[in-house]
């Protein structure tokens, strides 16, 4: 039997893509059936939380195992929706393991869109980018977020940058040229109402002098630098996202109480 206690602790947290209201019913498939039954040991009766990115997050009950599926009810809501940080993140694509770990640490960092990009450099291709999205839903639960980022397919770098919206301000990782440091460049913007912004970085071999110089030359790009060592392409994606959250973003706030 479920007690009260389980109300207020869940063992899970859910993305669903159904909308979420008192009394709702949501069949699960039996990849989820079988993590929610197998792997973390629950039963029916147990409460759990489900978020859509649309309504918030809710209560919900186990209330069926069949098979190959699994039925819960919506319950009560927990969290109201609220705006996460608009922040974008570009990057070239990079080995299959680094780019899981990418997607997982910005989805964590609270990126809102992902755009994997072409330049002359990138030795990776493709993406897979049902792995990514299933990477990106992942991080989303484990971390408390309340919706998913946004995973776009690859683009080269032209296009990305001909279709760009000029009122973005784009934070270019160099690891060449000149550019400000970070930390400068993000002092520049106002925290109480920071411009809409992304940061982008560049493939494992960095990007060509003729890129840095067509990208610097635009007026919606500002370079900035990282520090005085050359960073994997990951740890440049992830330490440019954690200052921007930081300075800008909603890095003072604190995850929601579960007790």
């Amino acid at each position: 039997m479920a007690n009260a206690e389980s109300d207020a602790v869940t063992v899970a947290r859910l993305f669903v893509g159904e909308t979420l209201a008192a009394g709702a019913e949501i069949l699960l498939d039996a990849d989820r059936a079988h993590y929610l039954r197998n792997v973390l040991r629950l039963k029916s009766g147990d409460a759990i939380a489900l978020f859509n990115g649309r309504d918030g997050e809710w209560r919900a009950r186990i209330a069926s195992f069949g098979r190959r599926d699994a039925r819960l009810t919506v319950a009560t809501p927990s969290r109201p929706q609220r705006a996460a940080p608009d922040l974008w993140l570009a990057f070239a694509p990079i080995k299959r393991q680094r780019v899981d770990w990418l997607v997982e640490k910005a989805t964590e960092l609270g990126a809102s869109r992902m755009i994997p990009v072409l330049t002359r450099r990138t030795i990776v291709a493709r993406v897979n980018l049902g792995r990514l999205r299933a990477h990106a839903i992942e991080a989303a639960e484990q971390t408390e977020r309340l919706d998913v980022p946004q995973i776009d397919d690859t683009v080269t770098l032209e296009k990305l940058l001909r279709d760009w919206p000029r009122e973005r301000r784009l934070l270019l990782c160099a690891e060449a040229g000149h550019a400000q440091p970070l930390a400068e460049a993000l002092a520049r913007f106002p925290r109480a109402a920071p411009p809409a912004m992304a940061v982008m970085t560049g493939p494992e071999g960095g990007y060509a002098p003729e890129e840095l110089d067509a990208l610097a030359a635009l007026p919606f790009v500002t370079p900035v630098g990282l520090g005085p060592r050359i960073l994997r392409a990951d740890t440049a994606a992830v330490a440019a996202l954690a200052c921007w959250q930081a300075w800008l973003g909603d890095g003072g706030a604190r995850p929601p109480a579960r007790f």
